[in-house]
């Protein structure tokens, strides 16, 4: 079936000429009301669609009876608020490098994104047969990704930079987009609240061997709300923190292309409640790394169940590098390969684990065949410093009979438990 436009374009385009750092692009909203919108399912609901770029520099809430498109790059600045109510759908138009879309969140702005349990917020790409009123297209998988951008947040929460500089320019975002700036020595910062969001299929290309994660947290404060969060196929990393203080909880992170769970540049606050589900092209399901200047910081990582991959080569535990400084506890692990580790990846990680800076508590893994030694899981990659203990904290069981994990029917709302199967 075709689309039925009722009107090509509705005459009343709004523009506004907010400030816009980079280069004054003002934003710019085109209305087209679509009938019997054949992006959806066949439920023949009336759903605009509003095509939307540049920057949004005053309070805004966007609705659930339309559709939002996000044609390149759309950034909330100049301290706005922008409010997305439950079950608003949002899509992001195709594009590399400079034309690729996402939506950011700048520095002193707010993201009020509240969806529920049955009214999720989803952000999607256009190539997403999805509707209003509906929680999932039909057309496409956990194999299609990098058909859009991803959301960025982006906060004044102290970060570990390389050379102590006070802010830096975020994976993701040109360098010459001075909307990408994160950074500061507010660790109570707070950007908003990002809760019951699902956001599929993202991770353009900006350049070589760079793309936009699902959701990228640049020193985000604890301030802000951060629950109930799933990304699904996602070209690059599912939800990456670099620095900041944010707590995060009830994840799900489901066959993203690099590693699910990835912390950065002394990351100091909390993870609990997530699952990770490895795909065919997936790497780790966490990836660790510590400060990159002076400034120290801790992360807390609790409470969760990943699900390996055994049909390709790809897919490991975790790795902990570059000085990684915290705590992982009680992780549930299985459907792994007996090639797939815990690993200590070079010296400065192995001496934090020694110096008792770098812990891990109870870890339970269902042992991948050919595996009899849950401790031989745990490889110490380190070229001059040696470890003891570890990996032994950690236990066999058998599949279901795990003690720690996450709790998983906290996701049960989740495309990923319905699309994937998983019965949570």
């Amino acid at each position: 079936m075709k689309k039925l436009l009722l009107s090509a374009l509705i005459a009343s385009s709004l523009v506004f000429t907010g400030c816009f750092k980079d280069d004054d692009t003002p934003i710019i909203i085109e209305e087209t009301t679509i009938i019997n919108n054949n992006n959806g399912n066949g439920t023949g609901n009336d759903c605009p669609v509003v095509a939307v770029t540049g920057a949004i520099t005053e309070d805004t809430t966007w609705n659930n009876d339309t559709i939002y498109q996000l044609n390149q790059k759309v950034v909330v600045d100049n301290g706005a608020t922008l409010t997305i109510e439950a079950g608003t759908i949002i899509k992001g138009s195709p594009g590399t490098g400079s034309l690729s879309s996402a939506l950011i969140i700048a520095r002193d702005a707010k993201i009020n994104a509240v969806g529920t349990a049955t009214s999720p917020i989803i952000f999607t790409s256009t190539s997403d047969n999805i509707t209003c009123g509906e929680t999932a297209g039909t057309n496409l998988d956990e194999n299609d990704r990098g058909l859009w951008g991803g959301l960025i947040v982006l906060g004044n929460a102290p970060c570990s930079f390389s050379g102590d500089i006070s802010e830096a320019q975020i994976e993701g975002i040109p360098a010459d987009d001075t909307f990408g700036l994160y950074g500061g020595s507010d660790a109570a910062d707070n950007s908003g609240v990002i809760s019951y969001v699902s956001i599929r299929h993202g991770g353009a290309l900006i350049g070589e061997g760079n793309e936009i994660n699902g959701l990228t947290l640049g020193g985000v404060g604890n301030g802000t709300t951060i629950n109930n969060v799933e990304v699904v196929a996602n070209v690059d990393d599912g939800i990456e923190f670099f620095g900041g203080t944010v707590n995060a909880s009830n994840l799900l992170v489901w066959a993203q292309g690099d590693d699910a769970l990835d912390i950065d540049q002394a990351y100091s606050g909390t993870i609990d409640n997530a699952v990770v589900v490895l795909g065919d092209f997936s790497d780790h399901a966490f990836e660790i790394d510590g400060p990159e200047g002076t400034a120290d910081g801790s992360f807390t990582l609790q409470n969760a169940t990943i699900i390996g991959n055994l049909t390709t080569e790809n897919g490991e535990y975790a790795d902990y590098r570059s000085g990684a400084t915290g705590a992982t506890n009680n992780i549930y692990a299985f459907g792994f390969k007996a090639s797939s580790d815990v690993e200590l990846d070079n010296d400065g990680v192995a001496t934090n684990y020694n110096d008792g800076l770098l812990t891990f508590g109870a870890w339970e893994i269902v042992l991948p065949e050919g595996v009899t030694d849950v401790t031989s899981i745990f490889a110490n990659k380190a070229e001059t410093v040696t470890v003891t203990g570890f990996g032994s904290t950690a236990t066999a069981v058998t599949q279901g009979a795990n003690t720690v994990g996450a709790t998983t029917s906290e996701l049960a709302w989740t495309y990923s438990n319905t699309a994937g199967g998983l019965g949570f």
